[in-house]
């Protein structure tokens, strides 16, 4: 059984940016079974071209994804927000096996149920190879970079 997750939708700006940053927080750990846990036991999701069903297929996803994808950071930012919906902008930087660095750009779009959990995700991404030394991103976003007056930069 899922426990519910607030806040709760209809969601208003502090609840919408509430669950962006609990979203970022979530998958900044890199632990599939923790990230599971936001969505729906039936959430759906489509993440560039591949197409899941349910948590199980999520956290073998997620799983699949941290394995090669390293040193893996994330900022997540609030594009919009209406009843149930939230769409996210997004980007983070990891690097493969044989070093090369990529900065990933995405959007997101969510949905979620009464319970405050996940039913839907669809997102598009695309990478960006990118030299070491043009990361910006190292860990975590710090306490101070948080909130609404804080984006990620498009460039």
């Amino acid at each position: 059984m899922s426990e519910p997750r607030p806040p709760f939708p209809p969601f208003d700006l502090a609840s919408a940016l509430h669950k962006v940053q609990a979203a970022e927080d979530a998958w900044n750990t890199c632990d599939p079974h923790r990230v599971s846990l936001a969505y729906s036991e039936d959430s759906v999701w489509r993440n560039r071209d591949t197409f899941l069903t349910g948590r199980a297929e999520i956290v073998a996803f997620l799983t699949a994804k941290w394995e090669r994808e390293l040193d893996y950071a994330l900022r997540k930012s609030l594009w919009s927000f209406d009843g149930n919906r939230i769409a996210v902008r997004f980007q983070y930087e990891c690097h493969d096996r044989a070093g090369q660095w990529y900065r990933s750009y995405g959007n997101e779009l969510w949905e979620f149920d009464e319970n405050g959990l996940m039913r839907r995700r669809e997102a598009s991404i695309n990478d960006v190879p990118i030299a070491e030394g043009e990361r910006r991103y190292f860990g975590p976003r710090p306490q101070h970079e948080r909130g609404a007056d804080h984006d990620i930069p498009l460039r």
